[in-house]
């Protein structure tokens, strides 16, 4: 849009593009509940033809059915990498302990020495500052600063986010890296590789960002996951995420997961008319 419309307006416009609604009060509801901007401009691309005009009888609620499905989808996402999390935490944290104390372990001698030098105590001092920034925030954190004067890993890491954990174990020494990655019995380049996109893709789910169609240039040694996957691009995508989860995962956990996921996934499938769901799940990555 070029200039401001508004929600009655943006529905005529709809109209003239050839896009059929089946409802339009309610159609316009769900405009003014998530935006003509989320909807419609996240999710047309798959509704395009190669002359990027709306193929034939697509429908405005086609479009919000994808719209919902990947909303839905993402709170499954959110929910289960916020369980990865907590475990990857306790794993870094104990073996912080175990290694360094529980008092000393804020060192520079402690991380990667193959790692230059400014790099570790750049974000050493970025930890203290999130110690510092959370002081009256986090109970804990104020409990051990007052009476002890130090904060142990398994409190600190409580605080720091994904993207700070996948960063701290990326900084770790390779001896440490490897101790937490034996856990999942994968390599420790393999597991800072999943990190990093679990990452992207919490922030997209906690963020409202598209994220079926989840594409990342940090790769991720997918071969190592799963031998047979035929790629069609250099890119990292979301069944990629799907199988990675699967090994951070326990059996139970997991398959939770997958059932929600396939819940959606039918029920996008009895919502679809223009497109059809192999459409979805190849642009997901889906081998189909």
């Amino acid at each position: 849009m070029k200039e401001y419309k508004s929600n009655k307006e943006l529905i005529d416009y709809l109209v003239s593009k050839n896009v059929v609604i089946n409802d339009k009060e309610k159609a316009l509801k769900n405009i003014e509940k998530y935006s003509y901007y989320s909807i419609i401009n996240g999710y047309k691309f798959v509704f395009k033809d190669n002359n990027n005009n709306y193929k034939q009888n697509t429908s405005f609620e086609e479009i919000f059915a994808l719209y919902e499905f990947d909303k839905n989808i993402k709170f499954i996402f959110l929910k289960y990498i916020l369980e990865i999390e907590v475990i990857i935490k306790s794993l870094i944290a104990n073996t912080l302990c175990e290694k360094y104390g529980i008092k000393e372990y804020l060192k520079v001698e402690n991380f990667d020495d193959t790692v230059d030098k400014s790099i570790i105590i750049d974000f050493i001092e970025k930890l203290k500052k999130e110690i510092g920034d959370n002081y009256t925030k986090h109970p804990a954190i104020k409990h051990y600063k007052d009476i002890y004067n130090f904060i142990p890993p398994f409190v600190l890491t409580k605080i720091l986010t994904l993207g700070t954990v996948s960063k701290y174990y990326s900084l770790l020494k390779q001896s440490d890296r490897q101790k937490v990655s034996r856990y999942f019995k994968l390599s420790d380049k393999l597991l800072r590789q999943i990190l990093i996109n679990l990452t992207m893709v919490r922030n997209i789910s906690a963020h409202s960002d598209r994220l079926f169609s989840y594409r990342n240039k940090y790769d991720i040694s997918f071969k190592n996951i799963e031998k047979g996957y035929k790629r069609k691009e250099n890119l990292c995508n979301l069944y990629m995420i799907i199988n990675s989860i699967k090994v951070l995962l326990d059996k139970e956990k997991y398959k939770e997961f997958k059932k929600l996921l396939n819940i959606e996934i039918n029920k996008l499938k009895k919502r679809l008319i223009v497109v059809d769901i192999n459409d979805i799940l190849r642009i997901m990555g889906y081998d189909v």
